[in-house]
Order: C-alpha cells, then structure tokens, then sequence
C-alpha cells in the first residue's frame, strides 16, 4: 500500500499541473462572468437570461477542464473504454435525437451576444406558417425559445433557431422615434 508522502512524491507534477488547471479556470470563469454580466447590464438583458448564458460557460469550462484533467494524469481510454464508450453512446443517441435542442441553445447564445433585440421590443417575424402580419410584443427570451404576444393577447412560442434563419422586422413606437426626433 501506498503512502501519502510516497503518492505525493510520484504524482508532484500532476498534482502541480491539477492546482494551476483549477486556479486557471476558475479565474476564466470569474473572468467570462464578469463580462458576460457586463454585457447584459451594458445591452439591458434580463438577468435570467445573463445567469442562463453564464451557467453555459461554466458547463463548458467543466468540460474543457475534464478533458484536460484526463490528459495531466494520463489516463489510459482504453482501462475505462467500455464505460466511456457506454457514456459516450448514450449521448450521441440523446444529442442525435435533440439536436434541435441544441440548436435552439445555441441560437439563444447568439441571441445573447447579438442581441438584436430585447424583450418589450416590437416585431413582425416574415415566417409562412405564422397567420397574419400583425407584429408581436415580446415577452419573454428563454434557452429554447421567444415568447411572443399579439395585441389581441394570443401568445407564440417561436423556437429560437427560427428566430435567427427566419427575417425579423424590428419595429419601433412611433411615440419614441418622434420624441427622440424633436430633442
């Protein structure tokens, strides 16, 4: 049986490697979230929507640091193989099946960082399969999708992939514009 002095002694690069991965990453992620924050503040985003994107970049630098972690250490694919390879299956199947999950996930990041427009924003969505082309308030931006409200109360829940193959017209009240005009 192994020590702890001994286990020390034999592993002190990995152990050294693991402590500056972690210092690392937590500094990234206290970097991106203090960014990430800045432009929701900056771009008047609501904070669940800013929490939604920061808990995104936490997932990925967990990701990036496993796999990181899994290489310092060396570990051997093959000693666990029929488990990754069951894990990894899994996923594949799960990702395949949804993939247009992610896509609306991913479409809600851009939605994030482009932020073409915000909620309470007026806009008509040129899309065929919507009746009418009376414009829509939005209500609400969520991971999946945008709710949108017309005047007459009916709400949509438009998938945001949509949002971002489909044109969308952003229209402005005509009380600000004319205000902003005089000034």
């Amino acid at each position: 049986m192994i020590s702890i002095e001994e286990f020390f002694i034999d592993y002190k690069n990995e152990l050294l490697a693991t402590a500056i991965l972690v210092v690392v990453l937590l500094i990234l992620k206290f970097v991106f979230t203090k960014a990430i924050r800045r432009v929701g503040r900056l771009s008047d985003i609501v904070e669940a929507r800013t929490l939604l994107i920061t808990k995104y970049v936490s997932i990925l630098l967990s990701i990036v640091g496993f796999g990181l972690l899994t290489f310092i250490w060396n570990i051997k694919f093959r000693d666990v193989g029929i488990a990754f390879a069951s894990v990894f299956t899994i996923i594949g199947v799960a990702l395949f099946a949804s993939w247009s999950i992610l896509s609306n996930i991913t479409a809600g990041v851009v939605l994030f960082f482009s932020f073409p427009f915000k909620i309470g924003d007026r806009v008509k969505i040129m899309d065929k399969d919507i009746e009418g082309e009376e414009p829509y308030l939005i209500e609400d931006i969520r991971a999946f999708h945008v709710s949108l409200r017309k005047d007459n109360g009916e709400l949509l829940v438009y998938p945001n992939n949509l949002m971002m193959q489909k044109a969308v017209t952003l229209l402005y009240n005509q009380e600000i514009i004319g205000e902003e005009g005089t000034e």
